[in-house]
């Protein structure tokens, strides 16, 4: 058998074109030398995304570059050294695997907390989002979660399953990353047996020398139950920076099935720990959650991702979940005139959907359109 070598069309961006491919990297070894090798392994992806990122090189890097967005990164990055030194490590390695320069990695991680703290509009301008679906009947437990991001993310993005010796006790989870991203920032499970998606959010105010939501993030991988969870997101003594979502649940527990949402925000006024709000979705129930508070009321950017959340909230309504094929449908729903679930127009694409089924104990992955197509990757949910 030939393969075919994929060619865009004369008038399409290769950014555009959905690979049928997510390469898998497993590797151990300490906060460093996992972070190094995943470095190494994909530096032409980590460099296509830092070259072509929009928001990285028209915003976050010419603020870098003021005396107001150096003492914001500046203060960002003690913050992150004083909570989370090994993620540092972690990204260290990532930056010299690739050989990229580490600031702008950890621009990606401070994301719009600089260009929202020097009084700029919000870099995404609602052009990031996802879309989740917790389903929980009695022949059908499952998350399933879009990941929407800028085009350029498209194709740029891995699977790391990744066992870190130096921790105690040691982290082992496997996790969907994009490119030069620390793992956790998307969707992925650990050896506690939590699955999880993130769902970001627009909040208004964000949190000056807080704690970026993507090292937030990635510390939910090391979580052993809901309460360590609502732990690390509380992040008392300082607070998370900018907001999520998180949709999760722990295979292993006891009794019936039950899946959490958890809205996470910084408080406003700004306070030293994270506002929570936590929902449980129970047997026979169901919960769509997008990239707009449903519970918490912290003030909000009234822009395009508040609007795009509440019409696909709609688009969900529309749906009768019952079953493993109705979340398939919903998540591949391309009916809205401007808001589609599965998005592939403008700055907005959905670069893979995931589905954790908890009965089957497997993680599908699709690259494309889940309602016309197969699965790309089935992860068994075990260690």
């Amino acid at each position: 058998m030939f393969s075919k070598t994929i060619v865009p069309p004369h008038n399409m961006n290769s950014t555009e074109v959905r690979h049928n491919s997510l390469p898998v990297l497993y590797v151990r070894g300490s906060y460093y030398e996992v972070g190094y090798n995943v470095g190494r392994t994909f530096c032409g992806l980590i460099k296509t995304l830092l070259d072509t990122h929009p928001s990285l090189n028209k915003v976050y890097i010419p603020l870098y570059n003021t005396k107001n967005g150096q003492e914001i990164y500046d203060k960002t990055y003690q913050t992150v050294m004083k909570y989370y030194p090994q993620y540092i490590r972690e990204m260290e390695g990532i930056s010299d695997g690739a050989g990229v320069p580490f600031y702008k990695l950890f621009l990606l991680h401070v994301d719009d907390i600089l260009p929202v703290c020097v009084g700029e509009m919000n870099a995404s301008n609602g052009c990031h989002g996802c879309s989740t679906v917790c389903l929980n009947e009695e022949h059908a437990e499952i998350i399933g979660h879009t990941e929407d991001a800028f085009k350029e993310v498209l194709n740029n993005v891995y699977i790391i399953k990744a066992h870190i010796t130096e921790s105690q006790p040691e982290e082992i989870f496997t996790a969907f990353c994009y490119a030069g991203l620390l793992p956790g920032y998307a969707m992925g499970f650990n050896n506690h047996g939590l699955i999880y998606s993130i769902n970001i959010i627009g909040a208004k105010h964000l949190g000056k020398g807080k704690l970026p939501r993507a090292f937030v993030a990635r510390a939910l991988l090391t979580a052993s139950s809901l309460e360590n969870v609502e732990d690390i997101l509380r992040c008392k003594g300082c607070s998370i920076a900018d907001a999520m979502s998180v949709n999760l649940s722990f295979l292993n527990q006891q009794g019936d099935r039950l899946f959490h949402n958890i809205e996470v925000s910084p408080t406003f006024p700004i306070s030293d720990e994270s506002a929570l709000s936590v929902m449980t979705i129970s047997p026979g129930e169901v919960m769509f959650h997008a990239n707009k508070f449903l519970r918490l009321q912290i003030p909000e950017f009234e822009e395009s991702m508040k609007e795009s959340s509440t019409e696909r909230q709609k688009t969900m309504e529309k749906h009768s979940l019952v079953n493993d094929k109705c979340v398939l449908n919903l998540l591949g729903d391309t009916s809205h005139q401007k808001y589609d679930i599965f998005r592939s127009t403008e700055n907005v694409w959905t670069v893979a959907v995931g589905v954790f089924d908890c009965l089957a104990r497997t993680w599908k992955i699709y690259m494309d359109n889940p309602k016309l197509n197969e699965p790309l990757v089935i992860l068994p949910l075990d260690y």
